[in-house]
């Protein structure tokens, strides 16, 4: 009697792991295709990060100017920072509340700047947070129509520089040019 009860013991847990393996194999369908709806975002490699800083700090050593250069993600977040010999302390947060304001409002600083003057309600845009600053010198990185972070530069004499030195980072990369060239 204890062989038949024992027997039958292992018939039903073997029954209900096989119930068990059934349904996840139904149901594993229907869990995969969750994953497809997940949005897709492209991701700006550090080495192309550092590769725009180090051009942007070339270009601004070129003309005899001591930067910072800061290039953030697209959700804001410091990738990469470059202090430039002789670069004022202060470039170091300039140059990263620049790229943070680009790439956070997705629009190049000096324009932002412009676009406050113009419309006096828009000044609230200065208060948004502790980290944007609306000051020429940042600009959004976007690689194939898409903002993938923003770059900062911080410390030449005048914002319309700290853009040119910015804009040869954006071109080292690839990236859509953000400002006009000279003419």
């Amino acid at each position: 009697m204890a062989c038949v009860h024992l027997n039958h013991r292992r018939s039903v847990t073997i029954a209900y792991r096989l119930m068990i393996a059934t349904a996840f194999v139904m149901l594993m369908p229907y869990t995969v295709p969750a994953s497809d709806e997940l949005p897709k975002e492209a991701v700006l490699p550090m080495g192309l990060a550092s590769k725009a800083i180090q051009a942007s700090l070339d270009a601004c050593n070129k003309d005899g100017y001591r930067v910072s250069v800061s290039v953030v993600d697209r959700a804001g977040v410091l990738r990469a920072m470059a202090r430039a010999d002789g670069a004022g302390p202060h470039t170091v947060d300039s140059s990263r509340k620049k790229a943070y304001t680009a790439a956070s409002l997705r629009r190049p600083t000096t324009e932002l700047t412009e676009l406050i003057n113009r419309v006096p309600t828009l000044q609230a845009l200065r208060e948004v947070n502790d980290q944007v600053l609306m000051l020429g010198g940042g600009l959004p990185i976007e690689i194939g129509g898409e903002i993938v972070g923003g770059i900062g530069v911080g410390g030449a004499p005048g914002a319309h520089l700290d853009d040119a030195c910015a804009q040869a980072g954006l071109e080292a990369i690839g990236a859509a040019p953000k400002v006009p060239a000279p003419k």
